[in-house]
């Protein structure tokens, strides 16, 4: 018989009493959690992960002081440096969206949006354990990639993440960027050359000045006989190449 998993050890780390008190109660009605403490403020939480050793925080990010941010990188540091225990894992809850791609930096598990569902919360404890149950053994640290492999964006009242080899197309809107995921698209607040900075080139091209494509989504170049080349998509649709990214383009073809 398969013995029943251990549940998280938990810390809630909220400024507003209000905010505490509604975690504890969903705490109380999640399965798979066990509470073992609030905190105030960003020290006081540090203080109680060397104290404590919780698997998983629940933290919110704008507090005075230390934020939740600034916790989360505390840790990472800790981590790198073999200090202290394990990391625990994070799951943001947050009122605001505009911190996501920040929460990604850091390395968060979840990004709730407050207030705080229990069934959101019940699918983000459930990944957290999926996770830790799932995780190899420690292994020497490699250098961590430049480039980012996943995206957090605002989706109706949730954050999403996203895979960055699932993205087919990215397509600007002022000052969005709408990442085309099969029949499905997400917008997300940042420009065109921050994202084509963290995206990794071996995965994606630029090919107009608002427009990067996954490599494998291209079907073929072609040219129109005036002097304008198009990439054709594999879903059907198709990229103007622009100028400035022919040379890039035709490279990858082999030309």
């Amino acid at each position: 018989m398969t013995a029943e998993p251990a549940p998280l050890r938990t810390l809630v780390v909220d400024d507003e009493p209000l905010a505490v008190e509604r975690l504890q109660i969903l705490c109380a009605r999640t399965p798979g959690i066990d509470l073992v403490g609030t905190a105030s403020d960003g020290e006081a939480a540090l203080r109680l992960v060397d104290a404590l050793q919780p698997d998983l925080l629940l933290l919110d990010i704008a507090m005075p002081g230390l934020d939740g941010l600034g916790v989360a990188t505390a840790l990472a540091a800790r981590a790198e440096r073999g200090e202290g225990g394990g990391r625990p894992a994070i799951i943001f809850c947050t009122a605001f969206d505009q911190f996501a791609v920040a929460a990604f930096d850091v390395a968060a598990v979840d990004y709730l949006l407050k207030p705080v569902s229990a069934e959101r919360l019940e699918r983000s404890v459930a990944r957290v354990g999926e996770r830790l149950r799932a995780a190899p053994p420690p292994q020497p640290a490699a250098a961590p990639s430049p480039h980012a492999d996943e995206f957090w964006v605002p989706h109706r009242s949730e954050m999403i993440r996203l895979a960055a080899i699932d993205i087919d197309r990215i397509d600007a809107e002022r000052d969005y960027m709408r990442l085309h995921i099969g029949q499905r698209s997400f917008l997300l607040h940042q420009t065109i050359s921050e994202l084509e900075r963290r995206l990794d080139p071996q995965l994606f091209i630029r090919l107009h000045r608002s427009t990067l494509v996954r490599r494998d989504f291209i079907a073929k170049l072609r040219h129109d006989g005036l002097g304008v080349w198009h990439a054709d998509l594999r879903d059907g649709g198709e990229v103007r190449i622009g100028r400035t990214y022919l040379a890039a383009a035709k490279e990858m073809a082999g030309r």
